[in-house]
């Protein structure tokens, strides 16, 4: 009887059930059912592709403006003519200026008699195509004299949708780089105060604690009022980038203190003490990767707040300043509320900051239940 039983189970198949999967594979396939967590990977995806080709996709630069398209309201793509006839190329109308009878205010409305159809990979304006290759091409247009204001323009007669396309470059990868830096930091000063404890850890906790202390805008405006004015705006993009990161990097130093703490005197590491491994090997082959699904979903989470604190920055006046435009720059119009009432499209900028924002924190809610160990 035990003879036939235990040959059964010599020959039963392999539970398939049972998932002998890395850690990263099991964290990649639970991240899979979490839809919106893809869907916002996927939106994020188009955004940084955006931005990356963003000389090409806009239509002019950011020197361009028109002072006869003043707050000039968006244009529709149309397919259908005044007559009703179908075209198969979307095209615009010309806008024409007019006075409003009642408020006398300049409005801007469609001139029926001139009409341009768009066009793909036009030529206009030069610039550098990924900032190294000379070209004059952009993915769509109008044939001179005609313009095409998707989005509408500003005071000063420049395309939104142009402005808003190459202000990405900065509203998202600022965040990026800061994020990255204040990991670096947080990480290796947070790993340092955990391990070692006694007065280094003293010291560190100390340094985070008057940082901490000062409020935030106080300690933007503190930080702005060092850079000089009038700097070139690749250098200005390195200071607010050492801003965020001087700021940020205090909550993951904390967290990884924390999780120092309670696993340097776990077995595993004691034994690699023993056995004559250093510091530097135990702390990266045997303390990190205990949490590191949780760093990086940290690290995700932490990029919304960045966007939010540019963003703000910028529209205070104390970010990215011009000829550079970022979101936050390009909402220093709506503070104005008659902008905001007679020229609702200045707000636009707002959207693609809740979109990023939204996008993120989606990503972030997805990895984190993905690298939860206890989540099914």
């Amino acid at each position: 009887m035990s003879k036939t039983t235990q040959d059964d189970s010599d020959s039963a198949p392999p539970n398939k059930d049972a998932d002998y999967s890395s850690q990263w594979k099991l964290i990649y396939r639970r991240f899979k059912k979490h839809k919106l967590a893809r869907i916002s990977m996927y939106i994020l995806g188009f955004l940084y592709f955006v931005a990356l080709f963003a000389q090409f996709i806009a239509p002019y630069s950011l020197q361009s403006y028109d002072s006869k398209y003043v707050n000039a309201s968006p244009m529709g793509l149309r397919f259908i003519d005044e007559q009703g006839k179908f075209h198969i190329r979307p095209f615009v109308y010309e806008l024409k200026s007019e006075r409003d009878p009642e408020t006398m205010r300049k409005v801007f409305v469609p001139d029926t008699e001139q009409k341009y159809a768009l066009q793909f990979f036009v030529k206009g304006e030069e610039y550098k195509f990924l900032g190294l290759i000379p070209s004059n091409i952009h993915l769509f247009g109008v044939e001179e004299p005609g313009r095409l204001f998707l989005l509408g323009t500003d005071g000063m007669g420049r395309d939104m949708f142009s402005r808003i396309v190459l202000g990405s470059q900065i509203s998202l990868s600022i965040p990026l780089v800061g994020v990255a830096i204040s990991f670096v930091i947080g990480l290796i000063l947070g790993g340092i105060s955990g391990y070692f404890g006694g007065w280094v850890d003293s010291l560190i906790q100390r340094i985070i604690e008057i940082i901490r202390s000062f409020p935030t805008l106080p300690l933007w405006m503190a930080l702005s009022a060092a850079i000089p004015p009038r700097i070139p705006v690749v250098t200005m993009y390195l200071y607010i980038v050492i801003i965020f990161a001087f700021i940020g990097w205090t909550d993951l130093a904390r967290v990884v203190r924390g999780k120092f703490i309670s696993l340097k005197n776990e077995d595993y590491v004691v034994a690699a003490k023993i056995a004559g491994v250093g510091n530097a090997k135990i702390i990266m082959k045997h303390l990190l990767p205990g949490f590191i699904s949780y760093l990086v979903v940290a690290t995700t989470l932490a990029v919304p707040g960045m966007i939010l604190g540019e963003t703000a920055m910028s529209f205070l006046g104390l970010g990215v300043r011009s000829p550079a435009t970022s979101w936050g720059v390009l909402l220093q119009e709506a503070q104005k509320i008659e902008n905001v009432a007679l020229y609702p499209w200045k707000l636009i900028p707002l959207g693609a900051v809740v979109l990023t924002v939204l996008t993120y924190n989606f990503l972030g809610d997805g990895m984190r239940d993905a690298a939860d160990p206890y989540k099914k």
